[in-house]
């Protein structure tokens, strides 16, 4: 049994209890410092361990921890972790802004200590699947991706107006909030972006001003991309669609599939497709971090891939204000 501590119960705090008891091969604290989130969950998680303060869970020791306050707090805190050794889940973002990041990627090398990055599309066994076959060359080199997706972000989130979504210094808005999982998946893929372009606009939302909608254009080296996200659409729909030369595959994230086309005028094939509860990934991410605390396995998504797609977050904000391409 692996010790592990969740630091902030938010709704992705509470997710990560949920998944890395679910393991079996954890136990479980939790640090919060709101009164009656902790208490909710101690009781309904039946925690042991629960601290009020960051610096008393500092002061026990653990194996791991995971990382799930808004986002500027993260290289912060997995910094003061780091320093006694503890081994680091850092929920997605990585951060606001990369300050920091290069002294924690020093001490996890010097004390070899394992870090990941939450971006748990990652566990998805559609895109798993994909990717090996990309990865085998089965349809040959891969020369563009296509990303459409969205979903009613207020359905899923109902407390969306009072967390860190509301300003960008904290991790919020579509760009870094929902589009960065899917320019992570995609890094992963095909390889990390090198240039940039981005719109974006707040067109739907309730009580904040952050962006909701957004167009990316990227280029990752010679492959071409283009990402189209909303977080207001009925629908929700995730459609990642990547062009080789002898073929297409696609995943469907709503359908839970991947598919793939290599004739032409001809229609998609299901290569495979899979039953997937919400939880399920988050439980897949938990096992996969608790085998890296072991030393059985790399990085899901280690620190540098974390960082990179911190970059193209920074990237394309900053493109969006200056209306303007970006070099990564």
């Amino acid at each position: 049994m692996k010790r592990i501590l969740v630091v902030g119960g938010g709704s992705i705090g509470e997710r990560h209890v949920r998944c890395f008891l679910n393991t079996a091969e954890a136990e479980v604290s939790l640090c919060e410092t709101r009164a009656d989130v902790r208490k909710r969950l101690a009781e309904k998680y039946e925690l042991r361990n629960v601290f009020t303060a960051f610096d008393a869970a500092l002061a026990e020791d653990f194996d791991g921890a995971v990382i799930c306050t808004p986002a500027h707090l993260h290289i912060l805190m997995a910094t003061q972790l780091a320093k006694r050794g503890v081994g680091l889940l850092i929920e997605k973002p990585l951060s606001t802004s990369p300050h920091g990041v290069d002294q924690l990627s020093e001490i996890a090398e010097a004390n070899n200590l394992p870090i990941s990055i939450a971006y748990v599309m990652r566990q998805h066994p559609a895109l798993q699947a994909m990717k090996q076959a990309l990865d085998a060359e089965r349809f040959g080199r891969v020369v563009q991706i296509v990303y459409a997706g969205g979903q009613h972000f207020p359905f899923y989130r109902p407390a969306y107006r009072e967390t860190y979504y509301t300003r960008h210094d904290t991790g919020g808005g579509t760009i870094q909030d929902a589009l960065t999982h899917i320019v992570n998946a995609a890094e992963w893929l095909v390889g990390p972006v090198t240039k940039l372009v981005a719109d974006a606009e707040h067109c739907v939302l309730e009580g904040v001003d952050v962006e909701d909608s957004v167009h990316l254009i990227t280029r990752h080296r010679s492959v071409l991309g283009s990402f189209s996200l909303n977080q207001h659409q009925p629908a929700n729909e995730s459609t990642l669609t990547v062009l080789c030369e002898r073929g297409a595959v696609r995943f469907e994230g709503h359908h839970v599939r991947w598919l793939s086309c290599v004739e032409p005028d001809s229609d998609w094939q299901i290569e495979e497709q899979f039953s997937l509860e919400r939880d399920d990934m988050f439980v897949s991410q938990a096992r996969a971090f608790l085998s890296q605390l072991a030393g059985d396995s790399g990085a899901a998504c280690s620190l540098a891939e974390g960082l990179q797609t911190l970059r193209v977050n920074l990237a394309a904000l900053e493109s969006v204000e200056t209306e303007s391409w970006k070099h990564l």
